[in-house]
């Protein structure tokens, strides 16, 4: 363990992230509004973020109140997702509930777009912010929380190398119902075996002509943690 006698860290700020398949960048309303709105089906954005704890949203408009009050009043830093090879928003990710005393930060309120599925964007995005997290910021633990429900969010935490820590009962009342919230979380000492990960499933090589992986992200670290 550390000595954190002198442990300190700053609060995050917005930032852009640059990887090979996207680039992460602070969410403008005057440069993403409309374009993050398309790419999350417009006024079908509500099945897509139907775990979310937000109501439901019928324009632009709304959708950007509430992306401007949770960086104004939550402290998020929502950054959207820009395909380098045709430079068009596919999504966006935040930064949340930062704690710069304990050296903790979690990211959530995840959409990915119809553009993100099947390709390696996702992976990508969530390797950029979590490096981001520990080799940037220096911060000891990140969280991914998600609606115990939600079985696709609970899979890919686990696929990112995130550790189940338990289920928060009753937890809140979101959408004008009870939600129990599954926890996870990485730590500084596991940041080096699923970085490495990442960065080999990343890798060229890793894809066949189709882009379709050779090698899945949970067996690269299995083996180089045993290793």
């Amino acid at each position: 363990m550390r000595d954190l006698k002198t442990y300190k860290v700053a609060a995050p700020q917005p930032v852009t992230l640059t990887g090979r398949f996207v680039t992460l960048e602070p969410y403008d309303r005057d440069r993403h509004l409309q374009a993050l709105w398309s790419a999350l089906g417009g006024a079908g954005i509500n099945d897509l973020i139907r775990y979310f704890p937000n109501e439901d949203y019928t324009t632009s408009d709304e959708f950007d109140v509430w992306l401007q009050g949770a960086q104004a009043n939550l402290n998020f830093i929502t950054l959207v997702v820009r395909e380098n090879a045709t430079g068009e928003i596919v999504g966006m990710a935040s930064y949340m509930r930062p704690d710069p005393k304990n050296g903790v930060i979690e990211v959530g309120s995840v959409a990915h777009g119809e553009a993100m599925k099947r390709s390696p964007m996702a992976t990508e995005l969530h390797y950029l912010m979590a490096r981001h997290v520990f080799e940037d910021l220096d911060y000891r633990r990140y969280e991914w929380k998600c609606h115990n429900e939600n079985e696709p969010s609970k899979r890919t935490a686990i696929r990112y190398g995130f550790t189940f820590e338990g289920v928060f009962r009753q937890h809140v009342i979101s959408r004008g119902a009870n939600r129990d919230t599954a926890w996870f979380s990485m730590i500084d000492s596991e940041w080096p075996v699923i970085k490495a990960a990442f960065e080999a499933w990343l890798l060229p090589q890793n894809f066949d002509a189709d882009g379709s992986q050779k090698r899945r992200l949970e067996d690269i670290r299995t083996e180089i943690a045993g290793a």
